[in-house]
């Protein structure tokens, strides 16, 4: 299996350092290069670069463009984003993020968050007609039932971005985009009960 290209932008050499360590002895990733800011140059090698995966710690940014530097790299990348945090996650900015890791994080942690997020990136580029996946199944019921994008999010712990990367999947491999038909295609395929919309 090709190893996924993982662009770091990290201001730390030594952070980035360990956190390349931790990804080669997976075998499934490889860091090639590391940025050390968001600069108009590296922008322009984040374009070059191609990367499948992106971790960005938010500090290269100043305070107020922290929590739009998602969607800054998603004007640039179509990889995901991971963000990386060197002390407390910051919530608010965190959310913005397919996944959030941070220093303490064990590496079996930050493998499985990356793995993650590659794994719901990739679910979006399949066809209409496939199965869904279990998270799949488990946002589209709270979709049903009017769950807001937040409250879902916090329900599961992953950031508002990945519950609207998720729901991009759903529509994609059923063919329905309004909450309507999902809330019917739930119902046709028993993942929710009329019972269940007496309870909300």
């Amino acid at each position: 299996m090709k190893s996924k290209n993982v662009l770091l932008v990290i201001p730390s050499a030594i952070v980035a350092k360990g956190i390349g360590q931790i990804l080669s002895e997976t075998g499934e990733f490889e860091m090639r290069s590391v940025l050390t800011d968001l600069s108009p140059s590296s922008i322009a090698r984040v374009r070059n670069l191609r990367p499948d995966l992106i971790v960005l710690d938010p500090s290269v940014l100043d305070q107020g463009s922290r929590a739009k530097g998602r969607d800054m790299l998603g004007e640039i990348s179509d990889a995901p984003v991971v963000a990386f945090f060197s002390q407390y996650p910051e919530e608010e900015t965190a959310r913005r993020y397919e996944y959030a890791i941070a220093l303490t994080d064990s590496p079996s942690s930050i493998v499985w968050k990356l793995r993650s997020a590659l794994e719901a990136h990739s679910e979006g580029g399949r066809q209409e007609g496939e199965s869904l996946s279990s998270r799949e199944k488990e946002i589209l019921v709270c979709v049903a039932k009017g769950m807001l994008n937040k409250e879902i999010a916090d329900r599961y712990n992953i950031s508002i971005y990945t519950v609207i990367t998720h729901r991009k999947n759903i529509s994609r491999k059923t063919g329905i985009k309004t909450v309507a038909g999902l809330t019917v295609y739930a119902l046709l395929n028993n993942l929710i009960d009329v019972s269940d919309f007496q309870e909300v």
